[in-house]
């Protein structure tokens, strides 16, 4: 079985390109820092993986029109490796992430000022009057009209 999932932040904006012919397809390219749970030899700082990955078709194009860098996102799909001989004749070997499936990790509003994002469809709940600290104002004398103490 080869499936991935992966959590991180983009480090740049998606590169969407589009396949030719007649069915064009976009194919979108990212990279994400997925932090590392463990350091090695006490290292001190966050130490993160960049992992590449690419969508295809309908992926793609949700990538291209809503991924920012530093959105957080969830990414499920599979390994796949590859190679090829650059211009200078020496062989090079690849590893991606073919993406199934990609989501939004957070919110816009709760990314740390991170450009980009999605809502998520929420939106704020204004306070009520009186209410500085969130909580609702209790009037005086309410304790006899409870069922509990």
């Amino acid at each position: 079985m080869n499936k991935v999932i992966l959590m991180g932040r983009l480090t740049r904006d998606p590169e969407v390109r589009y396949s030719q012919g007649d069915n064009a397809m976009a194919i979108a390219r990212y990279t994400l820092a997925v932090d590392r749970r463990f350091t090695r030899n006490n290292s001190d700082g966050n130490t993160a993986d960049f992992i590449g990955c690419v969508a295809f078709g309908r992926s793609g194009e949700f990538a291209e029109k809503y991924f920012r860098k530093g959105t957080k996102i969830v990414v499920t799909g599979r390994i796949q490796t590859g190679s090829y001989t650059n211009k200078d004749g020496v062989k090079v070997y690849t590893t991606e992430v073919v993406v199934e499936d990609q989501e939004f990790a957070e919110s816009k509003n709760s990314s740390a000022g991170a450009d980009g994002g999605f809502s998520g469809g929420m939106s704020r709940v204004p306070e009520p009057s009186g209410a500085s600290d969130g909580f609702m104002n209790i009037p005086d004398g309410i304790d006899e009209e409870l069922p509990f103490n």
